[in-house]
């Protein structure tokens, strides 16, 4: 006999969130939205209300010491979410504004208390304890029955058979020893910052009672559409259905030669970088790559970092993107985070079934992030490329590497070792030319060619030529080898 009850998980309607909260918002329960000033808490439990409301599940709305809700629902209609028939039909706003300002604290929730009976509503929001207020009123005795209030309601709420939230402004959740932080089921703490000239938006999911929420602070957007979360990806195991690598299975890179020369081509499921200067043909090989992918039927995706998408493709892979045998990803906008990137990558992956990846380039990439992201690009870099390897998926990364003919670099971040191949490019001073040349430094658990190649690109293509040391001068343009 099962007698353990069955908790109910409303679907929050905000991109994240339920992955944040471990599934959905348990119903009946009493959360607390807290938070910075400005840092969207009115937008999500706008953005959850209009989701969830209907008239089988009516939602209650008291504004209390924010602003009018004419002034705020201005605004609040400029998102899709909004949904002007549900007011005053599925959903009800009540101004406490003028009530709390004559200080009659106990009839203000006793007026609270009448509303939720007469209108039976399934949802309420409190909305919302500025904590300006509290820190001005702290010594008098206003100050005294607001904090007494806001106790008095926080107990109350969690005893209606509704799904409460309590909207207030908070700075730190630590400092903060508020009974109501500790009668709340749910704690979502939202926050901003300015770094440098970038505006971060944070959300941690502090308290969930009854299930497991997402551990770890996650980036946030408030964007046209409303909030959108990009939860924190990280490194985990599957159980039901883990990754397997047979360790034979080859990809080629389009360039027979070059797949002698790594030992049979580039194992499935690793990750390549390839580096080398500007002009070496570094975004040339990333697109052969993707090209032989969908020559034999292997979906891909590129996500370009430096170069628009029609500077980064010939009019051969732009026809394979309007055929949809490659996934494109403009990533050229700033201020992103690694978040954001891998939850644009991951989505395209599964939705397209891809089996390549192509970054083009680490540089761009970190020039993409928010400022207060690049100071963790090493370790933001290292997730990203053991989350997607452990997809399945085979991954190309390109680097600038300035070539400076005096030291031997394979990384201009120190990550090298995060590769499980590397290819590099570079520049060789001869007979008054620069010729480019190539490398195999090194393909994880596998023999591979120790030359070094000149190259040629032409039509898009890279042509493997002789090895360095068979070279013997130069003939109309054409390479010759030694005693020929």
């Amino acid at each position: 006999m099962n007698d353990k009850v069955t908790i109910t998980r409303l679907a929050t309607g905000v991109t994240g969130l339920d992955d944040l909260l471990g599934g959905g918002l348990p119903e009946f329960s009493f959360n607390l939205i807290a938070g910075t000033p400005g840092s969207g808490k009115t937008t999500l439990a706008h953005q959850i209300m209009f989701s969830l409301a209907n008239p089988d599940r009516r939602a209650l709305f008291f504004t209390v010491l924010g602003e009018p809700p004419l002034k705020m629902l201005r605004y609040q209609q400029q998102f899709p979410f909004f949904d002007i028939s549900k007011i005053n039909n599925s959903i009800k706003f009540v101004n406490l504004a003028s009530d709390m300002q004559d200080g009659d604290f106990e009839g203000v929730l006793a007026r609270i208390i009448s509303e939720v009976q007469n209108f039976s509503p399934s949802l309420v929001f409190v909305d919302s304890f500025r904590s300006v207020v509290e820190s001005i009123r702290a010594k008098d005795a206003i100050g005294t029955s607001l904090a007494q209030f806001i106790q008095q309601l926080g107990m109350q709420m969690t005893s209606w058979q509704a799904t409460s939230f309590l909207i207030g402004e908070y700075l730190v959740p630590e400092e903060e020893s508020s009974p109501v932080f500790t009668v709340a089921d749910g704690i979502i703490w939202m926050s901003q910052m300015v770094h440098r000239d970038a505006m971060v938006r944070k959300i941690q999911v502090v308290k969930m009672r009854g299930q497991a929420q997402s551990a770890g602070i996650h980036t946030f957007r408030i964007n046209n559409s409303g909030v959108e979360i990009f939860p924190r990806a990280v490194i985990q195991s599957s159980t039901n259905a883990p990754v397997q690598f047979s360790g034979d299975q080859r990809l080629s890179m389009g360039v027979p030669l070059l797949d002698d020369m790594m030992g049979g081509g580039l194992p499935a499921g690793y990750s390549l970088l390839v580096v080398g200067p500007s002009g070496s043909g570094k975004s040339v090989l990333a697109t052969q790559f993707l090209a032989e992918g969908a020559r034999v039927g292997e979906k891909g995706v590129i996500a370009a970092f430096e170069k628009s998408p029609n500077q980064l493709l010939s009019h051969q892979m732009n026809a394979m993107v309007k055929h949809g045998q490659i996934g494109l990803i403009n990533t050229r906008t700033l201020d992103l985070s690694i978040d954001e990137i891998l939850h644009d990558l991951i989505a395209l992956i599964n939705s397209m079934q891809a089996k390549r990846v192509v970054i083009d380039s680490l540089s761009g990439f970190e020039l993409a992030l928010a400022p207060v992201y690049r100071e963790d690009f090493r370790e933001a870099l290292y997730r990203m490329v053991a989350i997607l390897t452990g997809m399945g998926v085979t991954v190309l990364m390109t680097a600038e590497l300035e070539d400076q003919y005096t030291e031997l670099r394979f990384s201009s971040y120190g990550n090298a070792f995060l590769a499980d191949a590397i290819l590099m490019q570079r520049y060789v001073e001869m007979s008054g030319q620069l010729r480019r040349v190539m490398s195999v430094v090194k393909v994880r658990a596998s023999v591979h060619s120790k030359e070094i190649r000149f190259y040629e690109i032409g039509d898009d293509q890279i042509r493997i030529g002789v090895p360095l040391t068979a070279y013997k001068g130069i003939l109309s343009g054409q390479l010759a080898l030694a005693d020929e």
